[in-house]
């Protein structure tokens, strides 16, 4: 098949005004033969060489794009935090504090919060446990009785959740102390039950912004901000946690499950 479409290439050539027919018979016969094998490989050559710059250049691309992305998300969860700590205590100090006070008081730390607010809340509570406080989500089938000495920490971005009311209520009465965090700290329906409140300053579902946010695309919708800076808020307090409760990087590792 090969040797076929040479031969039709030479044809070709031979019926091309001025070709020299003596050539045929010259030294540079091979090369009229296997120049169109040459002519190919050049062009898959060339080909791929262009190839492999668009696509090194759409990975630079992607890759530019993905870090101003992550940057600008960075941000908007940061300014979270700016203005947070004009407010005293900040959230920071009120969360390390109630819960180094439980630890003094060996009391059980138990934490609630609905959709991704709970799993922020689930966050924390595995890092509670790893800094060897008793920790406990709420909802568990494990999950011990609250009582006077110990602490439920609740989330309660918008303001209230008729979940949360209700879990923080149930605490109140049985004597727990209770830690609301939440956005809208003079409206929510859940800080009726707090002990004390620590506000997050970040938008939530229950933000003046939804008319603008029909008409163009947010950084992040909805609850994200509010979730991101708890979720940053956390890593914070575990931070400063164990500075205050003498707890070594090797302690806290060696207390992570090994029944994975």
């Amino acid at each position: 098949m090969c040797f076929s479409r040479n031969f039709i290439s030479i044809q070709k050539l031979t019926r091309l005004k001025g070709f020299n027919k003596s050539l045929l018979e010259s030294e540079h016969y091979s090369f009229i033969i296997f120049s169109p094998f040459l002519f190919q490989e050049t062009a898959a050559k060339q080909t791929s060489k262009e190839s492999s710059g668009e696509q090194l250049a759409m990975e630079e691309s992607t890759a530019e794009s993905m870090s101003t992305l992550a940057t600008r998300i960075c941000n908007q969860i940061n300014s979270v935090f700016t203005k947070s700590s004009t407010t005293t205590p900040s959230p920071l100090e009120i969360t390390v504090d109630e819960i180094a006070s439980a630890a003094a008081r060996r009391g059980k730390v138990f934490v609630y919060g609905v959709g991704r607010e709970g799993l922020m809340m689930k966050a924390l509570c595995m890092r509670l446990a790893h800094l060897g406080l008793s920790a406990h989500c709420v909802g568990d089938m494990t999950t011990p009785p609250i009582s006077s000495s110990d602490l439920l920490i609740a989330s309660a971005g918008p303001g209230g959740f008729s979940t949360v009311d209700a879990i923080c209520g149930v605490a109140k009465r049985n004597g727990g102390r209770v830690l609301v965090l939440t956005a809208q700290p003079e409206s929510g329906s859940s800080v009726k039950y707090a002990s004390v409140v620590a506000y997050i300053a970040a938008q939530t579902m229950a933000d003046h912004g939804v008319a603008m946010e029909e008409t163009t695309t947010p950084l992040l919708p909805m609850g994200s901000v509010y979730e991101g800076a708890m979720f940053v808020l956390f890593e914070m307090v575990v931070f400063k946690l164990s500075s205050v409760l003498g707890q070594s990087p090797h302690e806290i590792r060696s207390r992570h499950t090994n029944l994975e």
